[in-house]
């Protein structure tokens, strides 16, 4: 891949703001720990989906630009185009993902990550894992600049010294100011050049070797780690209000 193909891979529209995406960044991860704090054991996927409804009109959010996707138990090993199976319920000891994609200011957000009811040290170690993989292969990508095509390889070889299994079905995205779909950019997996700060996903999802349970984390790509994950102003005030 060119320069010049990863410019249009890489476009964004005329209001794009990079400080707009870290504000719905902050937003977006608000909403997940806000979502995860009001799951209990005995909840059906539609109650999910409600409450996640509920947590984001409260947060102020102007659409979504992806559906909301909540994952139960076996659930949590589908890709986000399978359908979950609405009969599930969530256990006493068992394991959810929560994915959103939210839009605020006219830009989109999207994160997602893990949580566990109960005290099963495996689920809390793959839930774990997820996280403590993604950051490693975001390192990886401020220190080496590497491709998407690479990240995503060694992401593969590190799941798997790990402990755990990569879903190499599942390789991230782009996002910009509502819509990315415009552009057609494909998947940060298959990128062939280092992907810019601010305008793409990092999606890890990984499976237990035996047991049927997996994880997933994302988050958006920043170069500056700095910015705070407990949120932007605007997210501080939306909290206060």
């Amino acid at each position: 891949m060119t320069r010049p193909e990863a410019g249009r891979t890489e476009a964004t529209g005329a209001k794009f703001s990079l400080k707009s995406m870290q504000n719905a960044r902050a937003l977006s991860q608000l909403a997940v720990r806000r979502i995860a704090s009001g799951m209990r054991p005995g909840m059906t996927h539609s109650q999910a989906h409600d409450l996640a409804m509920a947590t984001l009109q409260k947060l102020e959010m102007e659409r979504n630009w992806h559906p909301v996707v909540i994952r139960f138990g076996e659930d949590t090993l589908k890709t986000f185009r399978e359908q979950s199976d609405p009969a599930s319920v969530l256990g006493e000891q068992d394991i959810f993902f929560v994915d959103i994609g939210p839009v605020w200011e006219g830009h989109e957000g999207d994160a997602g990550d893990t949580f566990v009811t109960g005290d099963d040290p495996q689920m809390h170690a793959c839930a774990e894992a997820a996280r403590t993989l993604w950051h490693e292969v975001a390192d990886r990508w401020r220190a080496d600049r590497l491709s998407g095509q690479a990240l995503y390889a060694w992401a593969a070889e590190r799941a798997q010294a790990m402990g755990w299994r990569l879903n190499l079905d599942i390789k991230g995205h782009r996002v910009c100011d509502f819509p990315h779909a415009i552009y057609q950019a494909g998947r940060l997996g298959d990128f062939g050049l280092c992907p810019a700060t601010g305008i793409w996903i990092l999606e890890i999802q990984i499976a237990h070797p035996t047991r049927p349970f997996g994880a997933f984390y994302e988050d958006l790509l920043m170069e500056d780690e700095a910015q705070p994950d407990n949120g932007t102003a605007a997210a501080a005030e939306l909290v206060a209000g």
